[in-house]
């Protein structure tokens, strides 16, 4: 995987000057005595119910105690995610306005939407990598193949016929399987619908044949025999569901994940972004946080500011990779 390939020299550099610039013990006294003062807004650039979504409630809930200040979370979806994004980029950057957003937008978007509502180099400030979600690659029952490998043997007697459902073009159940397809040399054919939801509920009633599920999601519905579980997208199998292999067992180096991160409009002071920075990992370290997420599947991360630059470029370069290897584009 090509860390360099079409990875924004400008943005990574600046992100890096800014960590730099972050103070290594918490900052007292002056700026940090005022904020926060009043309503702290978090913008989610997708529907309800989503992994960031969960998360962003979460953290409202904890951070509304946390920071004696009430916390309220503004759904704003669409585009890819990139009409939230919009709005934060619009934004004063006063860190009274803070962005939860998923991979699929932050280092996918930019490779498909062509041009951006937003300078996706300038505009955000990392706060850190949040958490990772896994997801399962799962059949309809009615699909015969009961292991990955016997999928993949499926696939490639029927090249182009047998077909995948995600959650639009550049989601990350999108890219995941492009990603496989690419790597396990099997063809498919790609139906996108508008969000995850919709993609799950083809899946169960047999519209698509194939698709990457959250694992939450997976889970149950495997237990009530509506799909059926081949593979799990981490590199390590997963705690809910530890009798599913790996996809990697089969394609060694695969992974895939929807990655949650939070962002502030670049400007906003440093001693806010740091401030930011400890109230996340704090939330992330709390048990009312926590433990649902963990329930959901997810991978708790709680990465720092200086740690996202070197993170942004291995992500963006690997997608972007993928998607002009594979000439993926919106039509």
């Amino acid at each position: 995987m090509s860390m360099h390939v079409g990875v924004s020299r400008r943005r990574v550099s600046a992100w890096l000057a800014a960590a730099a610039m972050l103070p290594f013990v918490p900052v007292r006294g002056g700026a940090q005595e005022t904020y926060p003062n009043r309503v702290i807004k978090i913008v989610v650039p997708w529907s309800p119910g989503a992994i960031t979504d969960v998360t962003a409630r979460l953290i409202a809930q904890h951070w509304t105690k946390e920071l004696s200040q009430p916390v309220i979370v503004e759904n704003k979806a669409g585009a890819s995610g990139t009409l939230g994004h919009q709005a934060v980029a619009q934004a004063p950057a006063d860190g009274y306005t803070v962005l939860i957003g998923t991979n699929s937008t932050y280092a996918i978007a930019p490779s498909i939407i062509d041009p951006l509502p937003y300078d996706n180099d300038k505009a955000f400030a990392p706060v850190g990598l949040m958490l990772q979600s896994p997801q399962m690659l799962c059949v309809h029952p009615s699909v015969p193949a009961k292991t990955f490998p016997e999928l993949l043997d499926y696939a490639r007697a029927r090249p182009n016929v047998v077909n995948f459902g995600s959650a639009g073009i550049g989601a990350t159940s999108h890219l995941a399987m492009e990603l496989m397809m690419s790597m396990a040399r099997v063809r498919m054919e790609h139906i996108p619908y508008r969000g995850g939801g919709p993609a799950q509920q083809a899946l169960i009633a047999g519209e698509v044949s194939v698709g990457f599920v959250d694992a939450v999601i997976a889970v149950s519905s495997a237990e009530a025999g509506l799909l059926r579980m081949l593979g799990a997208s981490t590199t390590e199998r997963l705690k809910l569901a530890p009798n599913v292999p790996t996809i990697a067992e089969t394609v060694p180096g695969f992974q895939s994940t929807t990655d949650v991160a939070m962002f502030v409009r670049t400007g906003t002071p440093e001693p806010i972004i740091r401030r930011l920075h400890a109230a996340m990992t704090e939330a992330l370290k709390a048990p009312t946080v926590t433990e649902p997420l963990l329930k959901a599947g997810a991978i708790i991360v709680g990465g720092s500011p200086e740690a996202f630059p070197a993170y942004f470029a291995a992500e963006s370069g690997k997608w972007r990779e993928l998607i002009k290897a594979r000439n993926i584009t919106l039509r």
